[in-house]
């Protein structure tokens, strides 16, 4: 579980109702159907009309996965790697075909299980490369439906705004209720800002961030692979993928002892 998307919604929702009450205001006062139906409504539909129906459809997976966080840590993929060129190196290549089946993570078994076939690494790179190509473009297709999603929602809340407004001026005839018809027009804006900077942008950019640092694990996956298939002797493995990670990992990766790290991580990944 993403904790910082949990608590970032908890924290952002949870300050503007705290607000609300200290205000004096009360939480019925910010529910009203016919604005939400505008906001959400009208959001969904000019989505629909953007994108294709079925990556529309997949936003439920895509705001889940804002919640999940993947299952192997850099320091795992390292001396998962480790363990790879040291049983490489021992045993000779073929063997890594018993260690295929207990690798979750699909990237990384169609490339040892190329580097079993015996494909070129030349190949291998390309092959692998496209993989990843592949995989950055269909991450941004999510993310960007969440983008553009930020961008309707606020206009979809004025122009509900502006059909509250127009209905209270066609109906003046009584003053005292002015104010609060008024006030159940401005609700449509609230909404339409409220999901856009508490939703969809910033569920968006979770998954812009995420896409980013998944593209970065595959790469020291690639390397890791290339460098099993070119029998590097496991402690240059570990210095080598430590390198490629960003600065605060690697500091976490270089920490441990070669002597410490002689039994091989838990092989997990994500697809």
């Amino acid at each position: 579980m993403d904790k910082g998307t949990v608590i970032g919604l908890v924290v952002g929702f949870g300050a503007l109702l705290t607000a609300n009450y200290l205000e004096g205001g009360e939480f019925h006062s910010l529910l009203n159907l016919p604005a939400f139906l505008i906001v959400i409504g009208g959001t969904l539909g000019a989505t629909l009309i953007s994108f294709p129906l079925e990556r529309v459809l997949r936003l439920p997976k895509l705001i889940a996965l804002t919640f999940f966080e993947r299952s192997t840590t850099e320091d795992e993929l390292i001396e998962q790697f480790v363990h790879l060129a040291g049983k490489a190196r021992r045993e000779g290549l073929l063997s890594l075909e018993a260690e295929i089946a207990n690798i979750k993570d699909p990237f990384i078994q169609k490339g040892l299980q190329l580097v079993v076939d015996g494909i070129d690494p030349e190949m291998i790179r390309e092959i692998l490369e496209n993989h990843i190509h592949a995989a950055a473009e269909r991450h941004e297709h999510g993310y960007s439906m969440l983008e553009a999603m930020g961008g309707y929602a606020p206009t979809m809340g004025i122009i509900g705004t502006v059909m509250g407004l127009i209905h209270v001026l066609s109906s003046l005839e009584d003053p005292s209720k002015l104010g609060g018809a008024i006030a159940v027009a401005f609700i449509a804006t609230l909404y339409g800002v409220w999901t856009a900077n508490l939703m969809w942008l910033p569920l968006g950019a979770r998954l812009k961030a995420k896409s980013r640092a998944e593209r970065a694990f595959r790469g020291v996956a690639l390397e890791g692979i290339l460098s099993v298939q070119a029998g590097d002797n496991p402690r240059i493995v570990r210095e080598k993928l430590g390198a490629l990670l960003p600065r605060h990992a690697r500091g976490e990766a270089n920490a441990a002892s070669p002597s410490a790290q002689q039994s091989p991580a838990v092989m997990t990944g994500e697809s």
